[in-house]
């Protein structure tokens, strides 16, 4: 499992999952997972844990050790592409499938629909995309550039 992730997510994951380790024998307490899941970016539910804990035939009162956690991660974190997900709501109302959107239609979603983004919040987004207001903007390199990874100086 460990060929899905970079060496940086690997160290991140074992140093949280490590802080849930009570009692230092390498494995988590199952009560733990959503937590340690979260902790690290992620957001599953729990109909999702309990799918992966039958999965891996793990009792909701046992424990898992690190290997079968980053097994669950790998599989939340592909059923959790955002860019997948933006760019289907995207192409939900593209009935014409231009590829594109009007500025003020995606101004309007963005502050009426979902977590509301303020005005100010989204000139800003528009300034960082280069996005005229007046405009009309290519859905597919809007959600590339709202996806990208934050700079890590």
């Amino acid at each position: 499992m460990a060929k899905f992730f970079t060496p940086v997510q690997i160290n991140e994951f074992k140093e949280c999952f490590s802080l849930y380790d009570k009692k230092q024998k390498g494995s988590i307490d199952v009560c733990d997972l959503i937590t340690v899941m979260r902790c690290l970016g992620t957001s599953p539910t729990l109909g999702e844990i309990e799918r992966q804990l039958q999965v891996h035939k793990i009792e909701k009162s046992g424990s898992l050790d690190f290997s079968t956690f980053l097994t669950m991660m790998h599989r939340q974190m592909q059923q959790e592409d955002p860019k997948t997900e933006i760019l289907e709501a995207f192409r939900m109302t593209d009935k014409q499938k231009k590829g594109h959107i009007q500025a003020s239609e995606l101004r309007a979603k963005l502050t009426m629909l979902g977590e509301k983004l303020t005005g100010k919040e989204v000139d800003e987004l528009f300034q960082e995309a280069n996005i005229n207001s007046s405009g009309v903007v290519n859905y597919e390199e809007f959600t590339e550039m709202v996806t990208l990874p934050p700079v890590d100086y």
